[in-house]
């Protein structure tokens, strides 16, 4: 009778079972180890890494939703319901950042950002909220963002003062384009260009052209007086008066002829009080007291 030995075929397929556990781990471990690589290489914590996939996740909870519901023909119900989901998993407004800030009251932003504090992320308007800054006189543009999960970011693009606007009852200081952004002493005014007249404000544009016509008499214009709603009357650092013809070509090429008299005949600093170019081709000029001592010559003889 042969006999046939179980045991030995037995001990090979429990080695190669072993062998195939120990593969399996080995495999495992290198993919573990791989990932954790990768993961270590990513620029975020594990805290951030969390948060991220968090978003991730009810992000997509939030599409498949309102997917769902616009099916269905409730989108607004689904949208409260997915707000309500995104505030119990700290999706809300409880931080606000300002950047691009210089010049202008800085809470006058947080209390327009604020009003929103506590509300859940999905239900920001960031299109009213922008609006709502762009209100504010100093506010030229307004950028507003949601920083998930819980804070609202906004950058402001002021406006930049340009020179002082004279009212009958107050100084005010205002840009390159006339809008007017907050009062202003007469002591902090100093050294800043002087705009009069009615309509004065909506004419700075027009202004700053001119004087860049004659860049070396710019800088010494220490008030322009808008006349009739039509010419400029300018006021040097020397208290002369240069009075312009109407029409932005005319005064243009008056400003610069007067450039060129003053370049050889030094003008400005003299006994002139007031230059008028008003008349083609011409210059009057009025010296203080002239008149007077022409009478009296007049009356002696």
């Amino acid at each position: 009778m042969a006999t046939v030995n179980r045991k030995a075929k037995g001990v090979r397929r429990s080695t190669a079972a072993k062998g195939r556990a120990r593969t399996a781990r080995a495999a495992r471990a290198r993919t573990g180890s791989v990932l954790d690589s990768l993961v270590s290489a990513l620029p975020f914590t594990e805290e951030q890494l969390h948060r991220i996939f968090l978003a991730i996740i009810l992000g997509g909870a939030v599409a498949l939703a309102l997917f769902v519901a616009s099916l269905a023909g409730v989108p607004a119900m689904a949208q409260q319901q997915v707000a309500l989901l995104a505030a119990d998993a700290g999706f809300e407004v409880r931080k606000v950042r300002v950047t691009g800030v210089e010049r202008m009251n800085e809470m006058k932003v947080y209390e327009r950002a604020l009003a929103r504090r506590d509300r859940p992320m999905p239900l920001v308007d960031l299109e009213a909220l922008r609006a709502e800054l762009l209100e504010l006189s100093w506010v030229k543009d307004a950028r507003v963002s949601r920083q998930l999960p819980d804070s609202l970011v906004i950058d402001i693009v002021e406006r930049r003062p340009h020179a002082v606007l004279r009212k009958p009852d107050r100084l005010m200081l205002i840009d390159d384009s006339g809008v007017e952004l907050e009062p202003i002493a007469a002591d902090k005014a100093q050294g800043m260009l002087i705009v009069a007249g009615p309509g004065a404000g909506r004419q700075v544009g027009a202004l700053a052209d001119l004087l860049a016509a004659a860049p070396a008499l710019g800088p010494q214009v220490a008030e322009a007086e808008w006349i009739g709603n039509r010419r400029w009357n300018l006021t040097f650092d020397t208290g002369q008066v240069l009075a312009l013809p109407q029409g932005e070509d005319e005064s243009a090429g008056a400003l610069v002829a007067f450039a060129r008299l003053d370049g050889v005949n030094r003008l400005l600093g003299g006994k002139v009080a007031t230059f008028d170019m008003r008349a083609p081709d011409r210059i009057y000029m009025r010296v203080p007291g002239r008149a007077a001592q022409a009478m009296a010559t007049q009356e002696g003889e």
